[in-house]
């Protein structure tokens, strides 16, 4: 089975990412840190509902990384947007396209993480990327705040292919695929101000 873990908000750098977000929920996000395999950082948010909200861009101290980056991040432009969703799992191959199974470490934070060899997201962001945490999770550390996720739209060309393939897994009434001409995702937060969509 897959369990919702976090949703990501990917940025041309930090600082715009940031300001996007803490605008619009309204509170701050906390410090996260760097991943050098795939030469990114990351700002992170705790949400009431055992969810994290993580901000991510391309570290520009970070040498190249010798392949392609994750989350698609090497054909990231445009403003700071909702760019991936990812569930936890003890079966890193329960989707098919999911990736290759990549060993990650922060501070003491250890994972394995399916990535696409090319770097792109699985289904083009139609199904999530794939976790499994090793020890510490971030919520154990994380300030948690007064904003739920309500909805997760996946909006795709193949939505119905992909919602067969992917709610049998992930049993999530917060989940609901849409067609569209083109693949996005759109998540709509219950917060102190009263609904925010990203």
């Amino acid at each position: 089975m897959l369990v919702l873990d976090h949703l990501a908000v990917a940025a041309a750098d930090l600082a715009t990412g940031r300001a996007v977000v803490e605008a619009a929920l309204g509170l701050p996000l906390q410090a996260g840190g760097a991943h050098p395999r795939f030469g990114t950082h990351n700002l992170l948010m705790g949400l009431a509902d055992g969810l994290y909200l993580e901000v991510i861009a391309v570290d520009p101290a970070a040498p190249a990384p010798d392949g392609p980056r994750w989350f698609d991040l090497d054909r990231f432009d445009g403003p700071p947007r909702l760019a991936n969703w990812i569930a936890r799992t003890d079966d890193l191959a329960a989707l098919p396209g999911s990736g290759v199974v990549t060993d990650m470490a922060r501070g003491d934070f250890r994972w394995q993480i399916a990535v696409p060899e090319d770097g792109r997201l699985p289904a083009d962001g139609g199904q999530p990327t794939l976790i499994r945490w090793q020890g510490p999770h971030p919520m154990d550390r994380l300030t948690i705040q007064p904003v739920r996720l309500i909805r997760l739209t996946i909006r795709h060309p193949d939505a119905r292919a992909l919602a067969a393939r992917v709610l049998p897994l992930c049993d999530d009434a917060r989940l609901v695929y849409e067609t569209a001409a083109a693949p996005s995702l759109v998540a709509v937060f219950d917060t102190p101000r009263g609904q925010v969509t990203l």
